[in-house]
């Protein structure tokens, strides 16, 4: 993989041609003013989403905006990978709070392992700064309280960047339901279905541990719930759920530390070859004598301990009801997600990947009460460039700008990262406990 941009600071630029220095003297004041000052940001967790996506590539999209200061990962050769994509010039440290004293950051962009993400938002709080978490914001009823309690002292901002607030379906569902389209909300049905490929790589990493994932209720599902909670427009109150692991973990009958040295490759069925990826060599095959963490791990490895099957139950304060499923394990990947009202129906159906030919990447049928049926259809942006059709682009857009227009609302910040994890929280005590979970008893806002 080739290095990421190189960037350069002022005094490089003005003293690298006359031509600069004169255009510089030549500018109006106004442009001056006009040009926004970029944003100091740090970031705490360098694997493939901290050294990548808000690395090289939010480097890439808003440069203009920001101004990356500081690396940090736990693994001393992890962040030195990262810090070469990234132009070679930014400072990297294993010690949070000695990356801060020294960069002196105005936000920190938290990347690390799921369950380590309160640990830092409340940090960086604490350290005087404004942070921004990827999904999930917590894993744990504790760190949910303790994020609200520290913000509250602190008075610091939050962003969660909630990236499928803004993928084309997504958008274009929440323009209906804000449009009034099928009336009065009523009940949302929600199915993810994880392929064979994408399903099986959460129990080769270490979301297939609860104590580092809070299970995909919390990790990947966070990305749902925060959508329910967005397109219903109103807070969870309480959630049942039953979760069980019906492929992986103990279910496998062969099995090793993880696929490159396994023996049982030939006869493995999910056997995953993560050689052919220099990307993923370099930054974690190459780093793994550090910590000792295999990111092509087994499948079938005992000490996983989360679901792969989930069936979720979750009731609102304005009455809408909502049945929730993933399923890890079926031969195709997508979603299909129904809204009944009082006026109609919304059925959305997002296709990922699936061994028969489709026209559109989204289907979005709105059906009005003896009025008949239309189809929306909808195209995510494509290409290299576009991370999830576009929407970690967007994200990372209005994060930065905070004159971007929001007229769909899509900024989360406290609140929507607490609710999200607070359903997810809930979810596996329910699963754990076999009793319903009000969302008051995992956190108090």
């Amino acid at each position: 993989m080739q290095d990421g941009p190189k960037t350069i600071d002022r005094r490089q630029f003005c003293c690298s041609s006359s031509m600069g220095v004169l255009g510089a003297a030549l500018a109006s004041p106004l442009d001056a003013l006009r040009a926004p000052a970029r944003t100091r940001v740090a970031v705490i967790g360098t694997g493939i989403r901290g050294s990548s996506t808000w690395g090289m590539n939010l480097i890439r999209d808003v440069g203009d905006l920001v101004e990356i200061v500081g690396l940090c990962d736990i693994n001393p050769d992890r962040v030195k990978v990262a810090q070469r994509w990234m132009g070679g010039r930014i400072p990297t440290f294993t010690d949070f709070d000695e990356m801060i004293r020294s960069t002196k950051p105005e936000r920190v962009i938290i990347t690390t392992v799921d369950a380590t993400h309160a640990e830092y938002v409340c940090r960086s709080m604490e350290m005087g700064l404004d942070p921004i978490s990827e999904k999930p914001l917590c894993t744990h009823d504790y760190q949910a309280q303790q994020i609200v309690d520290t913000q509250k002292r602190t008075g610091r901002k939050l962003d969660v960047t909630f990236n499928a607030r803004h993928e084309a379906s997504a958008m274009k569902v929440k323009e209906l339901l804000l449009a009034g389209e099928i009336g009065n909300l009523y009940s949302v049905g929600y199915e993810e279905f994880l392929d064979l490929d994408h399903g099986a790589s959460y129990f080769r990493r270490w979301h297939g541990l609860k104590q580092a994932s809070g299970t995909l209720l919390c990790h990947k599902a966070s990305h749902h719930f925060d959508q329910l909670n967005w397109w219903i427009d109103a807070d969870p109150v309480e959630v049942t759920a039953h979760g069980r692991l019906n492929k992986y973990g103990v279910n496998g009958k062969l099995r090793h530390a993880n696929c490159r040295l396994c023996p049982h490759k030939q006869r493995c069925d999910l056997y995953w070859n993560m050689t052919t990826s220099k990307q993923l060599m370099e930054l974690y095959a190459d780093c793994e004598d550090q910590d000792g963490y295999y990111r092509d791990g087994c499948l079938y490895r005992r000490e996983i301990n989360i679901p792969d099957t989930y069936s979720v139950q979750i009731r609102y304060d304005n009455h809408v009801l909502v049945t929730y499923s993933l399923n890890a394990t079926v031969p195709y990947e997508g979603q299909a997600i129904v809204f009944n009202g009082s006026k109609g129906r919304i059925d959305v159906r997002n296709f990922n990947r699936q061994p028969w030919e489709v026209p559109h990447a989204s289907e979005i049928r709105l059906t009005h009460n003896f009025k008949g049926s239309k189809v929306v259809t909808v195209d995510p942006q494509r290409g290299e460039l576009f991370e999830h059709g576009g929407a970690d682009q967007r994200v990372k857009r209005m994060v930065f700008d905070p004159s971007m227009p929001d007229p769909l609302s899509q900024r989360a910040g406290l609140k929507a990262g607490i609710l999200s994890s607070a359903v997810g929280i809930a979810g596996y005590t329910s699963i754990e406990t076999g009793r319903r979970i009000r969302i008051d008893e995992v956190v108090k806002l």
